[in-house]
């Protein structure tokens, strides 16, 4: 379909919201044409930063008359390329529509607009004695968390994004405003809508506003750190905890290259070995019991040496150690850009995929760290790249098929929590098989113009 004129688009979306909120700025296009991944940039023909579902409606009309691509944006911290406008067209940003809507304590609920990061929501919640469960380390947006379904490293015991989702408002491609469920506990009412959109990339349509399961801060939290001499013994451990029923909330494994790495950015001094990262959730009462029992656990695992942290100080030096591991393993390769595979497994076969991704690395030479949400059976390789050395990215994609393939040959997926976007997309039909046609024919029954976010998750035949 022939797309309309640049002119002809921008005058009557100057007129479907205010002229200073349509941008062709190239700042602005720059800012819009990236995001925190390794796939080349590309720059949209416009940036709108509407402020409420009509407007986001009107936008789409405009875009569905002309045929014009339109790619929703909350911070641009994805990993896969999902917000990169390779078609051009229209980037959409949602920071404007940035309001906590409404808090329902007594249901566990929050309403959002889709702008609203998750710091700023668990900053409001606090005060109420709730938090929202979901963190995948940066900072992002809900809008975009739903959008690629995130997780992270509480996902162990609270679930992923799409379990927090209890409702969406949506705008269609054809500008209609629809609701995907409400805020009840359960319903065994029609399609389940919301699992069809989060998780969909802005393919599908944008959200406007999320509902939100949220939960009761904790009485105490006590965080941990225990080192293995190898990732087998440390991912046993984490089988054992977890079939003890230990409530433990969150379970890192970090290999023994990216703890020398942690050492170096933060000032720790953590021992160079395979180590997971704990931290538990209760009362005081059952919390300890659970201390006590984990520590036999880690014992009989073979255990080289283990802590516990239970003031705050000490527990957050732990976690922004880990979630600063990103930023510490690009320091130790200057000049280099990070490269983050995404690979979950059954628990089972989790020590397995690690250990052939270390085999991998070494066969190909590659430089990296390895970290997991082991909890769940999700890991990525960091990995560190020239991105000029056509030769070193080529072995780059050759080394993430390895793993993917292995995943998937072991019943998993080729990617837990960063979402396909342009860089997993040439798996999808490996790990889907015929499903993927009905993917597509959802899609085209939403979008029968493909002027959403195109070139995501799959392609249109």
């Amino acid at each position: 379909m022939k797309r309309g004129s640049r002119v002809s688009y921008l005058e009557e979306l100057r007129k479907a919201l205010s002229p200073e909120r349509v941008s062709i700025n190239e700042g602005i296009l720059d800012q819009h044409s990236k995001d925190e991944s390794y796939h080349k940039p590309f720059l949209p023909d416009a940036v709108i930063f509407p402020v409420s579902a009509e407007e986001v409606s009107n936008v789409m009309k405009v875009a569905e008359k002309y045929k014009i691509p339109l790619i929703p944006f909350g911070l641009g911290t994805s990993l896969e390329g999902h917000v990169i406008p390779y078609s051009g067209g229209i980037s959409v940003d949602f920071s404007l529509m940035d309001q906590i809507l409404e808090v329902y304590p007594n249901d566990f609920l929050v309403k959002v607009q889709p702008g609203v990061t998750r710091s700023k929501l668990n900053q409001e919640l606090k005060k109420h004695g709730l938090f929202f469960s979901v963190d995948p380390g940066a900072d992002a947006t809900l809008g975009g968390m739903a959008a690629t379904n995130a997780s992270g490293t509480t996902s162990v015991r609270y679930g992923i994004m799409r379990d927090q989702v209890r409702d969406m408002e949506v705008v269609l491609a054809n500008g209609t405003i629809m609701h995907t469920g409400n805020m009840a506990t359960k319903s065994s009412s029609g399609y389940n809508l919301n699992g069809l959109f989060v998780g969909s990339e802005g393919t599908l349509g944008c959200f406007t506003e999320l509902t939100l399961r949220v939960y009761g801060i904790p009485e105490m939290i006590v965080a941990g750190r225990a080192s293995f001499a190898t990732i087998g013994q440390a991912v046993d451990t984490v089988v054992s905890i977890l079939s003890a029923g230990i409530q433990v909330a969150r379970i890192e494994l970090v290999d023994q290259q990216s703890i020398s790495h942690v050492n170096v950015y933060s000032g720790t001094d953590y021992l160079e070995m395979p180590t997971l990262f704990l931290e538990f959730h209760g009362n005081e009462a059952g919390l300890m019991q659970d201390m006590e029992f984990a520590k036999e656990i880690l014992a009989d695992n073979n255990c080289t040496d283990f802590q516990f942290e239970k003031d705050s100080q000490s527990r957050n030096t732990l976690w922004d150690a880990r979630h600063n591991l990103a930023y510490a393993v690009m320091r130790a390769y200057p000049g280099k850009k990070m490269m983050v595979t995404d690979v979950c497994l059954p628990i089972s076969e989790l020590a397995n995929g690690i250990e052939s991704a270390i085999e991998a690395l070494a066969s190909y030479e590659l430089q990296g760290g390895i970290v997991g949400h082991v909890g769940d059976g999700n890991y990525h390789v960091l990995l560190m790249l020239d991105v000029t050395d056509e030769e070193e990215i080529k072995k780059a994609d050759e080394f993430n098929r390895h793993i993917v393939e292995f995943a998937l040959n072991k019943g998993g997926s080729c990617t837990g929590e960063h979402g396909v976007g342009v860089g997993k997309m040439k798996y999808q039909s490996l790990e889907h098989g015929n499903s993927l046609q009905v993917m597509k024919a959802l899609k085209k029954t939403l979008d029968p113009y493909n002027i959403l976010n195109p070139g995501k998750i799959f392609t249109i035949d």
